[in-house]
């Protein structure tokens, strides 16, 4: 009898969900005991539309509730005026926290992970070396020889075979070769003809993973992380590839720079994980550059540089298709805050530390409050002022690149990247796609396409 109850219990439960998870206004509905988790965990699949067909039947602003037992109740919100506030006007209220660091402790002490000093410290790091006087002509020359050397090479030969290429994989591997050579002073060449299974991309399921701990309570994460098994065994998984590929370059580069002459380190090769270690040397006080920090933020970096990545200001149609893309979708797709202290946001919601605040991106360019009646159509010319140039979007309504103090150091560097590969591509190659592929965004912390685009390849002379 008691097996019965239990499931009956479990059926009226999943038929509420499926008919019964929203409200006469189209919003989820709470229920006793398991708040709004049901409506979460039926559109986790499409869990960026469904943050935008909420927020947009909320006045841009929405709790999302979790089972009793979580205590964790999410503030989502697209209001520009919120995102102003939290990553601006009030920022020194609104930290990672510790719930982000837990949560995303994959990124260890790097940049995302960091508050206060030590998020100071990498950004000053960072600065320094994207101010640096060689970093321009070395990024220029390292993006023209490898679209020269692994870009041009690969689709040539996809062209020639008439096979059918993942364009998605093609440009990550493209944007993890050049982001490994900046960060670590490492090409480990996966942009080659026969595609190598480079493991490094493991990390999509821990990305996956971490959207999973957004979605269910903490105890069942940490339950699961316990027993090593599910999502959780994934991420481990992920985890132990990364650090594996990491420490075997920072051990190769310690070697290799231990065995220099002076005048070689003089001429070494820009990286920023020789500006770390240099820093190290010169600054005893820091002790916390093991290799362990080193592996922090070199992680943290080539994220950024993987999955997120100034030619002449006359390229206007192709630098408002740039920021038309990015409006709709962003590299990722929401970032999240923890009030240190009680503060009432802008919309008028009152916050305190037990809540976390999800700043949604990708809903903010899909807004028509925001981007008005045609935010949903794909039109660069929006981003042409009445005087022909390109024209400025406050980046707190612009969210793409961050705002603030954080906003986002390797922008320009992304921009570059990205109108250099267009060009490139355009200028030789004909591009056409599969006819049938779906192509629907993935539900994971960095957007990208859930079943990659499908393409076939024709150069100009065909």
């Amino acid at each position: 009898m008691a097996y019965f109850e239990i499931f009956f219990a479990l059926f009226a439960l999943l038929f509420l969900s499926y008919y019964g998870f929203r409200n006469k206004y189209g919003l989820p509905t709470y229920w006793p005991f398991v708040g709004m988790l049901p409506a979460l965990l039926q559109n986790h699949h499409r869990i960026h539309h469904f943050f935008a067909e909420v927020i947009e039947k909320s006045e841009l602003t929405f709790f999302i509730k979790g089972p009793w037992f979580s205590n964790l109740p999410l503030l989502v919100t697209a209001d520009p005026a919120n995102v102003h506030h939290v990553l601006s006007k009030n920022f020194g209220n609104y930290p990672k926290g510790p719930k982000f660091r837990e949560t995303f402790e994959s990124l260890g002490d790097g940049i995302f992970n960091s508050d206060g000093d030590l998020w100071q410290y990498h950004r000053n790091m960072a600065q320094t070396f994207f101010g640096h006087p060689q970093f321009q002509p070395f990024f220029l020359k390292g993006i023209w020889e490898k679209v020269e050397n692994g870009l041009f090479l690969v689709l040539d030969h996809i062209s020639k075979q008439g096979l059918e290429i993942d364009l998605q994989d093609l440009f990550q591997r493209f944007t993890f070769d050049i982001t490994c050579t900046i960060i670590l002073g490492h090409d480990p060449k996966s942009l080659c003809i026969n595609l190598p299974n480079h493991p490094f991309y493991a990390l999509h399921d821990g990305e996956d993973a971490i959207v999973y701990r957004h979605l269910v309570p903490r105890c069942v994460w940490k339950f699961q992380r316990w027993l090593g098994v599910g999502k959780e065994r994934k991420l481990k998984e992920a985890d132990k590839v990364a650090d594996d590929f990491i420490f075997d370059c920072i051990s190769r580069k310690k070697e290799e720079m231990c065995k220099r002459s002076l005048s070689a380190r003089q001429n070494k090769k820009l990286d920023i994980m020789n500006l770390y270690i240099d820093e190290k040397r010169a600054n005893s006080e820091i002790g916390s550059h093991t290799n362990k920090f080193l592996r922090d933020a070199a992680l943290n970096f080539l994220l950024a540089g993987r999955d997120t990545t100034k030619l002449s200001d006359k390229l206007i149609c192709l630098h408002c298709a740039v920021c038309e893309t990015t409006r709709l979708y962003p590299p990722v797709a929401s970032n999240n805050k923890a009030p240190m202290e009680p503060d009432i946001l802008p919309s008028g919601h009152r916050v305190d530390s037990s809540m976390q605040i999800v700043l949604h991106i990708y809903t903010m360019g899909r807004m028509k409050s925001i981007r008005g009646e045609d935010c949903h159509e794909f039109k660069p010319e929006r981003w042409i002022s009445n005087k022909g140039t390109i024209k400025h979007e406050p980046s707190h309504k612009f969210l793409a690149f961050n705002a603030g103090p954080r906003t986002c150091l390797g922008k320009h560097m992304s921009l570059i990247q990205m109108k250099a590969t267009a060009i490139a591509i355009i200028s030789n190659y004909d591009i056409l796609p599969i006819e049938g592929h779906v192509v629907v965004p993935d539900s994971s912390i960095i957007l990208r396409m859930k079943h990659g685009f499908k393409v076939k390849v024709l150069t100009s002379q065909q």
